[in-house]
């Protein structure tokens, strides 16, 4: 969601609005640290924090600050279970930011560096109730108190990935792949085949020799073959595997495919070591269905748990221990 695309146009209409944001979590609870929507005083929404009874109360909450004329940053501890009657059982803490005409300028260069589609960091301190923010250093936390200053970061960190093949089957990987934190480069030696619209997160090339993409691509890049041919699967493994340096080489197909192409790509020269890292078939393997919107789903589920699972790795779990309002 473009958060301060959303505040700029807000308060350029004139109007004030709250950017609600998840600070902390404990247990479990419908979303995770950094989601966040941005509230209206007439109870319109862009966003969601996890729906139910939790996003009803922060709603109501965000509006009492718009109505009251209260400043500056909250933070509330909600636990979903006492509190709100939710089955989660766990507990979150809610950050209320109030915007009004006034942080106009600075909303406005905040909603450009967004509109760059390159995560950034800010900082915020309170000054005679308002909070001031500014652009730092970018750093891992979401939402994190630290020295009595917010660092937040927005934005949103899309992993590479390089799919060789325009057809059926590779629109609808682009189609599964478009609303989640992916950003594709689509490769097809045929230039007719792609269609004439595309989402935000693509980027098309007509290229026939895979060797001359991937010789550029960033090492964390997931590479993706299901080409019109198998020669050319093929020829797509044989570089991202030959660079030893891609976190994930998937073709589509069988078991059988894995095994011609595991004999193939030996005699090429490629070592068993590596070669074995191949993924194929990809996707899920219990999804049976070779629909192409069927595989495509099945391989967006693959690709979102790996990716999450490399995020987990890289990324501590962070909270806050001290509930208060920093201003009111």
């Amino acid at each position: 969601m473009r958060v301060w695309g959303h505040i700029a146009n807000t308060l350029d209409q004139g109007a004030a609005c709250v950017l609600v944001t998840v600070a902390s979590v404990a247990g479990s609870t419908p979303r995770e640290v950094g989601a966040r929507m941005i509230v209206l005083e007439d109870g319109g929404f862009y966003g969601t924090i996890g729906g139910g009874t939790l996003e009803f109360e922060a709603i109501k909450a965000a509006q009492r600050f718009l109505q009251s004329g209260d400043t500056g940053l909250t933070l509330r501890r909600m636990s979903l279970g006492p509190d709100l009657g939710q089955c989660c059982g766990g507990a979150v803490q809610i950050a209320f930011e109030v915007f009004s005409s006034d942080q106009r300028e600075n909303v406005t260069e905040f909603a450009k560096a967004e509109l760059a589609g390159v995560p950034f960091s800010t900082q915020a301190k309170v000054s005679d109730g308002k909070v001031e923010r500014s652009n730092v250093e970018p750093h891992a936390h979401r939402f994190h108190m630290e020295s009595g200053c917010l660092l937040e970061t927005f934005g949103e960190a899309r992993r590479p990935v390089y799919l060789f093949g325009a057809g059926h089957v590779g629109k609808a990987v682009v189609l599964a792949l478009a609303p989640l934190p992916f950003q594709l480069t689509w490769i097809d030696s045929r230039k007719d085949v792609f269609p004439a619209a595309v989402p935000q997160n693509v980027r098309m090339v007509h290229a026939a020799n895979p060797d001359d993409i991937l010789e550029s691509a960033p090492a964390e890049a997931l590479v993706l073959a299901m080409t019109h041919c198998h020669a050319m699967d093929e020829e797509v493994m044989a570089a991202a595997l030959g660079q030893q340096r891609f976190q994930y080489c998937g073709v589509i197909g069988s078991k059988t495919k894995r095994a011609r192409f595991l004999s193939r790509l030996k005699k090429r020269g490629l070592p068993a070591s590596v070669v074995a890292d191949m993924v194929c078939p990809i996707g899920v393997p219990e999804i049976r269905s070779k629909h192409p919107a069927a595989i495509a789903a099945g391989i967006a589920c693959d690709l979102l748990q790996r990716e999450e699972i490399a995020q987990n790795r890289v990324n501590q779990p962070e909270g806050l221990e001290i509930i208060r309002t920093i201003s009111r």
